[in-house]
């Protein structure tokens, strides 16, 4: 885990004329993900315009960094929109809060804005017995951390598709995310089902240089089931899919499809603080990424693809059951550059 101090050396450097005095302690995920990048930048633009000095903390575990923003030890913090739903019934990782405590924590968290955390896809060397969703019945498959909204999704994919249970239909490892590329490149796992970007990120860019990799596409029957469609419609997660035509191509890396569509799932998460943070800090914030949408789009290739800069609730998965409402001052700040608020997202 790296810790990452973005102030004053950053300011001197881009010649702003402010000095961040105000210092944000914020965490994230493992480099290389449109989340971290997304802290990251939005940390490096508060300080180059002296709203706010930035330590961020990478290689967290999401779900604990919603309960660190709820209980004030974090100010600043990308979380998946599932989290907050479970948090308020004290399901999964969130069981030892229970729903009482867990409900009163949530209602203590407010949403700045919403982004894409990556789409949800199968992948496997080309080498593998695993050649798609219907070869996994008896495999080894990676799908995430020990808890946590990617491996919630993972478990529900599988499901869904091939109709195989963790632990009977095929035999799930779970790894703490700096792990799981190397258990992939050894074989550990016969196969991921893991958040993935389009174009591929460095996990899979890096792991393919041991052999050719595919990702598999959500066969479109499975997708467009009433079942699926469901799923798509459950806490932090939206629908998916994007030309293939669209994709730049990579080196060994091979995309595989019904037809000229990828189609999955995109989990959504939001930069959420603290109830109690001052209208003009998250006015600020909020500013920031919508005055700087295409600063953010350009820091890699696949923060194109993660919905940045809208309110809309097909893209951003808020409200349902969803018990996560923008910050007041968010809600201002929306509305001043033309977007219309969901009712159901306001507090």
């Amino acid at each position: 885990m790296k810790r990452y101090i973005i102030g004053a050396t950053l300011t001197m450097l881009t010649g702003a004329g402010a000095q961040a005095q105000v210092t944000l302690s914020a965490e994230g995920p493992t480099p290389g993900s449109s989340i971290l990048t997304t802290v990251m930048t939005l940390g490096e633009l508060a300080a180059s315009t002296g709203i706010a000095n930035f330590q961020i903390q990478d290689g967290q575990t999401l779900t604990d960094s919603l309960l660190n923003v709820a209980r004030g030890t974090t100010d600043v913090a990308p979380v998946p929109l599932v989290a907050p739903f479970m948090l308020s019934r004290g399901a999964g990782p969130y069981a030892n809060v229970g729903a009482e405590q867990g409900t009163e924590l949530v209602n203590d968290v407010r949403a700045l804005f919403t982004f894409g955390f990556g789409a949800i896809g199968l992948y496997s060397y080309d080498s593998s017995a695993v050649d798609g969703w219907h070869a996994l019945e008896g495999r080894r498959v990676l799908n995430g951390p020990p808890s946590g909204g990617a491996l919630a999704n993972a478990r529900a994919m599988i499901q869904l598709i091939a109709g195989l249970e963790d632990g009977s239909g095929y035999t799930g490892i779970q790894a703490n995310w700096g792990q799981v590329g190397n258990m992939f490149a050894d074989g550990t796992g016969e196969a991921a089902v893991l958040p993935i970007y389009l174009p591929a990120d460095e996990r899979i860019t890096q792991a393919s240089a041991a052999g050719a990799i595919t990702l598999y596409s959500v066969p479109r029957d499975a997708y467009e089931s009433e079942a699926f469609q469901n799923y798509l419609a459950s806490p932090g997660t939206a629908g998916f899919m994007v030309p293939l035509a669209d994709i730049p191509t990579q080196s060994g890396l091979t995309i595989s499809s019904d037809d000229e569509y990828w189609r999955s799932p995109m989990s959504t998460g939001a930069i959420v603080v603290n109830a109690s943070m001052s209208d003009e800090m998250a006015g600020a914030l909020t500013r920031l990424m919508l005055d700087n949408v295409d600063t953010f789009k350009n820091r890699a290739p696949y923060m194109r693809y993660v919905n940045l800069g809208h309110v809309d609730l097909e893209f951003t998965g808020m409200c349902g059951n969803v018990p996560l409402t923008y910050h007041p001052a968010a809600v201002v700040a929306w509305e001043e550059a033309g977007y219309t608020v969901p009712d159901c997202a306001k507090p």
